[in-house]
């Protein structure tokens, strides 16, 4: 047999080819895992920018309700005030009138 390769070259050839796959076969496991992850990191990554929008959309809307509250706050006050002052206007003329009454 002399087709230039002995049986023991041979072997260490299959040898080396049988670990090649065996790395490759890892190399794989690996990378599908590691798309997995990927995959769990983005949809958590998602849900999580989800909840942050809903939490800034809730925050804008309770900006906007506790402004809303406070320019009727101030329409209540100057309502208050003018009727404060109509009151004020009406006890000094009755104050007036009873002055010259005496």
């Amino acid at each position: 047999m002399s087709s230039g390769v002995s049986v023991d070259e041979f072997q260490a050839l299959e040898q080396k080819v049988l670990r090649a796959v065996e790395i490759v076969k890892r190399e794989r496991e690996a990378r599908a895992a590691a798309e997995v992850e990927v995959a769990a990191l983005r949809e958590q990554l998602a849900s999580q920018a989800g909840a942050a929008q809903s939490r800034m959309q809730a925050a804008e809307g309770r900006a906007q309700a506790a402004e809303h509250e406070k320019a009727a706050a101030e329409s209540q006050i100057a309502a208050l005030n003018q009727d404060r002052d109509a009151v004020r206007q009406r006890v000094e003329k009755m104050l007036q009138q009873m002055d010259e009454l005496l």
